[in-house]
């Protein structure tokens, strides 16, 4: 939920502050080389000819500008050994913040030319601070600012892999891919890269945007300031107002004291005014200064030039220098031109955070919308005049996918449609239809799926007359069992010998193969008149990244079990009891598989990676399994992984509540975990575990985790069948029979049963078991009900 919601608030912020945030990025990072700029399309304004006399001192300074300029001065800066031009502030008139600036040459106090571009820069930094808008645009970008240390801190939550010592997990930016899982990985690893820098970008502006962040700053970094500090805390608030007028000032016992305390290493220093009686205020940078903000202070009497308070960068604690140090750590020259040089890069970069982050905000909303087109008008169950019907059997939410892509391609018809699963048709719904189409899978070798075992106890046995009836049969099978399409074919057969007509031969699908899939939608359009607009799109497979694997069973005499870690290109969704296919390959150097294998998810989307529980599989040559051998042994850490989650809607927690029955051994606990987890997530503890393995001391999958569940009451029951720990073997199918009388409760109490792992063997003995127990009608009419449901294999 914590992540759902970080992740719902990170791109609402994105898609309204990301482009304050844009303009505030390149603003700022025009601003941090506006001198370089300014040097370079001024050269002869802004440098000046050094020479051996040096600077004139400020006596002869301040009249010579104030007589050339006839306005009194506020404030110098002036270069004393760098070879650029001065500045001189001349008093506001009544009522304005700011006087004129201009720049003049130090080493003769005569004036200087105007500056191409002080203009643009002044806007820019208008722009940068306020948004050119005043005190509502200093809240916009002090609320925006806020914002960006919110992205910073959310994006790093949102994107933490399991292995997150794996650098190439962070750092790696996957130039092969294409459309969204590029954008993504952009997005994310060039945050990555960007993170520190934009944490101190928004640390430091806040500054400048609130006093409670100032002042806090303050509190954390130095004592509090003394009586004589109060009022030339650099940056750290309001600025002294500069005089209304003339002030009397020993500028010879002033600059006196300035060189006193510099000494010969003085490079440049900055004179501020204050009304007549006040103390006047000198910052000077020394030629050893660690950064050009590195400010020495002193507060000087006017007129006999005594320093009341010296104070020295150097002399300062860290904390102290740091706060003194925040705008050259805003625009990183507090760690030389290289920190400004990536800090600008940084900053320019804000664009290409918001860019992406609106292109994957309008893909996923074109690809919700897309599914609320395709679904549009086909959600309703009752048969309209002369509907086709569109009958399904799913094990695993392929043919179910593929039953409503078929019903979408014949309403872009003209055609009504009605889709129902096989379940839920009777003889009226077949007598009534005269044309339908049956999206069939078989499950393991030749039996139907779980939900469509009452369909074909009940209805294919029948001698009904269906000669009206014209039909087509799209079968989904898998060619390594013997009979391939088992199911599909016997419906076919029961169909011709009721009459009914087939419009084409059935169609066979190996695996998902892409091929057979397109004669079907190719078929579909000869029948309907109307050819498709585009073929269906195969699953979009893309890169997760391997960030863990941990065996889960060292010491086992049986193969080795292994938790694996996914992290997405992207955040993603999913269910508990989903599955995942993924295209294997046999190293690295190997292209990828062309029959995908297929995955139990062991986690929920909250938990941060997928996970799964995979059991490295041994050919009797000892060569590895293909899909096993590829994420257990020879992908490497930090490898990319081409997979994508499919909907398992057979699989899936009931809806509204109920008490859970999960039965599995081995790696088929990968399936039961998830539902455990959406189930305790939502205050759900009526569960009941029955798991079995080899040993206990050896093979007790995520031990921990299950009894802590069972300790805190998550977890009401569990009971283990560790089948080579006693001379007679025990399988959860005993354990189930031993407590047959709570088996009978639960079911009573309306208990859904999960069965989930090897179909030789522990399927077939905990169904023989449930109709032992509860008798077949019972068992048949809990499949019927979606409360026995299997996934096994």
């Amino acid at each position: 939920m914590l992540k759902k919601t970080l992740f719902q608030l990170h791109w609402f912020f994105g898609i309204t502050a990301g482009l304050v945030l844009a303009l505030m990025g390149v603003t700022g990072a025009l601003v941090s080389f506006q001198d370089e700029i300014l040097q370079a399309l001024n050269p002869t304004t802004l440098k000046v000819q050094m020479q051996d006399s040096g600077v004139l001192p400020p006596a002869a300074l301040v009249p010579k500008l104030e007589a050339a300029q006839g306005k009194s001065i506020a404030a110098l800066w002036v270069e004393a050994d760098t070879g650029l031009a001065s500045r001189v502030f001349f008093t506001p008139p009544p009522g304005e913040r700011r006087g004129e600036l201009r720049y003049f040459n130090a080493y003769n106090g005569e004036m200087l030319g105007d500056v191409i571009g002080d203009g643009f820069f002044g806007f820019t930094l208008q722009l940068h601070r306020f948004l050119a808008m005043g005190e509502i645009g200093k809240n916009i970008t002090g609320a925006c600012t806020l914002i960006l240390v919110f992205f910073c801190l959310s994006g790093l939550y949102l994107r933490w892999p399991r292995q997150a010592l794996n650098w190439r997990a962070w750092l790696t930016l996957e130039w092969a891919k294409k459309g969204r899982a590029f954008n993504w990985d952009l997005h994310a690893v060039a945050g990555t890269w960007c993170l520190l820098f934009y944490l101190l970008l928004s640390i430091t502006g806040l500054c400048w945007s609130y006093d409670w962040v100032r002042e806090g700053l303050t509190s954390l970094l130095t004592d509090a300031p003394k009586a004589h500090e109060q009022g030339q805390q650099r940056g750290r608030g309001k600025r002294p107002m500069p005089p209304s007028g003339p002030v009397e000032v020993n500028y010879d016992a002033v600059w006196d004291s300035i060189r006193d305390q510099a000494g010969p290493e003085l490079r440049a220093y900055n004179l501020r005014l204050a009304p007549q009686g006040q103390p006047l205020t000198v910052f000077y940078l020394l030629n050893d200064a660690p950064h050009d903000r590195a400010y020495n202070s002193l507060i000087i009497e006017p007129l006999s030039g005594k320093v009341r308070h010296s104070e020295r960068f150097a002399d300062k604690a860290l904390g102290g220098q740091l706060l003194d140090s925040v705008y050259a750590l805003h625009v990183g020259s507090y760690f030389g031109l290289t920190g400004r040089i990536l800090n600008t890069v940084a900053a320019m970069s804000m664009p290409l955070f918001f860019i992406t982050g609106w292109l994957l905000y309008l893909d996923r909303r074109r690809k919700k919308r897309q599914v609320r087109v395709a679904r549009q008008g086909l959600d309703g169950g009752a048969a309209q005049g002369n509907a086709w019907l569109v009958g399904f059997a799913s094990q695993s939410g392929f043919a179910e996918q593929l039953a409503w892509q078929s019903a979408g391609q014949l309403q872009a018809a003209g055609l009504a449609v009605r889709v129902e699963p096989l379940a839920r048709l009777t003889e009226q719904d077949l007598r009534q239809a005269s044309h339908a189409l049956f999206v069939v899978s078989t499950f393991g070798d030749g039996e139907a799926p779980d939900h469509a075992r009452s369909f074909e106890r009940k209805v294919l046995g029948q001698a009904w007359s269906l000669s009206h009836l014209n039909y087509a049969v799209l079968a989904l099978g898998d060619r390594q069992y013997q009979h391939f399409c088992g199911f599909g074919q016997r419906l076919h057969h029961w169909l011709t010998e009721r009459g009914a007509r087939s419009a084409f031969a059935p169609v066979e699908v190996d695996s998902a193969d892409p091929l057979p899939l397109q004669h079907w939608q190719e078929q579909l359009g000869q029948l309907t008149g109307a050819q498709p607009i585009m073929a269906w799109q195969a699953p979009l497979y893309e890169n997760w990244t391997l960030s863990e694997r941990r065996l889960l069973n060292p010491g086992s005499q049986g193969a080795p079990v292994f938790l694996l870690g996914l992290t997405p290109p992207a955040p993603h969704s999913w269910e508990a009891g989903d599955l995942v296919e993924m295209m294997p390959r046999l190293s690295t150097d190997v292209p990828l598989s062309t029959q995908a294998r297929e995955y139990s998810i062991a986690s929920l989307p909250a938990d941060g990676p997928l996970e799964l529980i995979v059991r490295q599989e041994r050919h009797p040559d000892g060569s590895l399994g293909l899909g096993s051998g590829w994420l257990t042994e020879h992908a490497p850490l930090g490898a990319a992984i081409r997979l994508h989650v499919r909907r398992n809607a057979g699989f899936h927690a009931p809806k509204p509540d109920a008490p859970v029955i999960l039965i599995g051994n081995g790696t088929g606990l990968a399936g039961l975990r998830s539902l455990l987890k959406a189930r305790i997530a939502k205050g759900q503890a009526r569960n009941w575990l029955i798991f079995g393995e080899r040993h206990l001391a050896h093979d007790f999958l995520c031990q921990d985790e299950l009894q802590g569940w069972l300790a805190n009451g998550n977890l009401q029951r569990l009971d283990l069948a560790f089948s080579r720990d006693q001379a007679k073997k025990i399988y959860v199918q005993d354990r189930l029979r031993e407590n047959a009388r709570e088996l009978r409760e639960w079911v009573a109490d309306g208990a859904v049963i999960y069965v989930c792992g090897s179909l030789q063997g522990m399927a077939g003995g905990v169904d023989a078991v449930l109709r032992e127990v509860l008798g077949n009608d019972t068992v048949d009419s809990l499949t019927e009900q979606a409360r026995y449901r299997r996934d096994v294999y």
